[in-house]
């Protein structure tokens, strides 16, 4: 009976380890964020994460713990006592989490002897000036001390431990686990492998020859040998190694040499989306910002009616290729001459919402803006002047009806300052498709084939387009919404990804009563194929790029999009409830259940070391 209760999953402890825990970079930080308040649900104080510090904002964000009797007190002061600096406290984020923050510069004086170590002692090889892996190699040395008195004190109350670790650059203290027989299960997720990300970037044939490829010589070629050295050998180290999604699955099993356990999709804490029956209104409420932004940007040169007008945009990391920027373009130039060629009365304007390097915003565009606010305070003052004029005078009429000429109640002043403003702010230059100054303007892959397909919003284009080079957030001044609100203020998301281990942007888009076009390429769109048979009608439209032709890719879009445009507006209000309540079935309240299923499957592994051969090794960092 003791052994049954050793074993039980929500009584072991569980720690989550990643970089970017308390640490903003990326997207594993949405991952770990939003599953938090899932797992505390069935955890509660058995659950801990463990990441960097190296936030230097974190005291704002970090409530620190002061006393206890855990082990992973104990853990903390003992290392203390070693002379580390660590944080332990809770995560001001839903769910207060438990979270230790170990300093990679605690340990900087010994670099080289950690160097010499993984190098001798696991394979890997050591890039002297790769400032990165030099980071995670001091890290994963205070993690793997961590790991060892940790052990130690979640022995003392017979309990197990159990330790997820994200992505190669946490995942080093699983070999050292190992090979030091720690009492520690290890599970090891990997959201997108190294070379997945290299190959699809570069290689046309991808998919067709992943089989084909030799990693060590590929993993050379991009100068990321020990990078990948370390994602092979701690995906066959670990106890239990998951992926997110089937697609990526297929990348482990060739580019890792190891097929993951478990599939473990992503999710997100949809209660922070859920908006109930306030969708339409929530649609409403943002997209009267956008109209603004639609207002300031084009309306001095080219005005059209902005309730036939859809707002269409795209968003992520800028990689052309991988993240469908490349047809999604194409797609809208040829949506665009159709919809010439029909005389369709809808315009669509495109948004393109991706991190580039910038000198600034366009001084033409805030001035614009600038120009914009200033005819709306004008007019609002014309406004007043006019109400309480137009009182007085109903209010002094004996037996006169009519109603007075409402140009006698405004002043000169105000006839010439409207005058002076409209005319300031019309002009001849067709609205910019660039909100920003790139700083590598003529090399910038969705300006070159805006320019090279004259896509510059010319007058008569009905798909306009804006190219927003950052991120959207409330202090943005062209916008002045965060980047939720702006997803839902828009009609349509569009993510026809080549290379997406996951996807949440359309995830997030759905969530947010927004339909979303996704591929069969990435990992959300596979998923989703897999659990609902009617996707179209759930907002959802599954672009197949697997095997086809581009041009074929191209014109399947390109009509979904038309389709689109000529629905009626009653069946987009239809399609906007369906997405989000399909959202649901992507809620950490579901998903998390592939995670424990990993652990579970973790707990039941022996502890001992398994002997490996000398030439079984060596094929494990090549």
């Amino acid at each position: 009976m003791a052994t049954q209760k050793r074993i039980r999953l929500y009584d072991s402890l569980l720690v989550e380890c990643a970089w970017e825990i308390c640490n903003q970079v990326g997207g594993i930080y949405t991952v770990i964020r939003s599953k938090v308040p899932a797992i505390i649900e069935k955890w509660g104080d058995n659950y801990c994460l463990l990441g960097p510090d190296v936030n230097p904002n974190i005291k704002a964000e970090f409530d620190p713990i002061i006393e206890g009797d855990d082990p992973i007190f104990r853990t903390v002061a003992q290392m203390r006592e070693m002379g580390y600096e660590v944080k332990y406290g809770r995560w001001l984020v839903t769910g207060r989490p438990k979270t230790v923050l170990l300093n990679p510069e605690n340990v900087s004086n010994r670099l080289q002897n950690l160097q010499n170590h993984y190098s001798n002692n696991h394979g890997i090889a050591i890039l002297e000036d790769h400032d990165l892996l030099n980071q995670m190699i001091r890290w994963a040395d205070l993690n793997r001390t961590f790991f060892k008195i940790l052990s130690e004190e979640v022995a003392k109350d017979e309990r197990n431990l159990v330790a997820h670790f994200h992505e190669w650059m946490s995942g080093l203290p699983i070999l050292d686990i190992k090979s030091e027989n720690i009492k520690c299960k290890t599970v090891f997720t990997t959201h997108a492998t190294m070379l997945g990300r290299y190959l699809a970037m570069n290689e046309t044939t991808f998919y067709s020859d992943i089989k084909d490829y030799d990693w060590k010589a590929e993993a050379i070629k991009y100068n990321v040998l020990p990078l990948v050295q370390i994602e092979r050998s701690v995906a066959k180290a670990a106890d239990k190694f998951t992926t997110v999604s089937p697609v990526t699955g297929l990348e482990c099993i060739n580019l890792l040499g190891r097929k993951p356990d478990v599939i473990t999709p992503n999710g997100l804490n949809i209660q922070r989306f859920t908006a109930y029956h306030e969708v339409q209104n929530l649609h409403q409420k943002f997209k009267e910002e956008i109209h603004d932004f639609t207002i300031g940007h084009f309306f001095h040169h080219t005005d059209f009616n902005l309730d036939n007008t859809l707002y269409f945009f795209t968003s992520g990391r800028y990689e052309y290729k991988n993240k469908g920027f490349d047809i999604t373009l194409d797609a809208l130039k040829k949506l665009n001459e159709r919809m010439k060629k029909e005389k369709c009365d809808v315009t669509v304007i495109m948004f393109f919402i991706t991190k580039r390097q910038t000198w600034s915003i366009n001084p033409d565009v805030l001035e614009s803006r600038g120009v914009l606010e200033e005819i709306r305070t004008t007019c609002e003052e014309i406004q007043k002047e006019i109400g309480h004029r137009l009182f007085l005078k109903a209010a002094s009429l004996s037996d006169e009806y009519r109603l007075p000429d409402l140009n006698e109640l405004v002043d000169d002043y105000w006839k010439l300052r409207f005058r002076r403003t409209i005319q300031s702010w019309k002009t001849d230059q067709w609205p910019i498709v660039v909100t920003h100054n790139l700083m590598d303007d003529l090399d910038d892959d969705i300006l070159k084939y805006l320019r090279g397909n004259k896509m510059v919003n010319d007058p008569s284009d009905k798909v306009k387009i804006v190219y927003h080079p950052d991120f959207i957030n409330p202090t943005n001044p062209l916008f002045g919404i965060d980047y939720t609100e702006f997803v839902r203020g828009c009609h349509l998301g569009i993510f026809p990804s080549y290379y997406e281990p996951w996807g949440y942007t359309p995830l997030e888009s759905i969530a947010s009563g927004v339909p979303t076009v996704t591929s069969d390429l990435s990992g959300f769109g596979k998923y989703a194929d897999t659990i609902e048979k009617e996707l179209p009608s759930k907002g959802v439209y599954l672009l197949k790029r697997e095997g086809r032709k581009y041009e074929r890719q191209v014109n399947d879009l390109t009509s979904f999009l038309y389709d689109f445009v000529m629905i009626e507006r009653r069946e987009r209000i239809i399609m906007r409830n369906r997405a989000e309540d399909f959202a649901e079935k992507f809620d950490w309240r579901v998903l998390r259940s592939a995670y424990e299923k990993a652990y579970r499957a973790a707990l039941k592994t022996p502890y001992d070391k398994p002997e490996t051969k000398k030439s079984e090794k060596q094929g494990i960092v090549g």
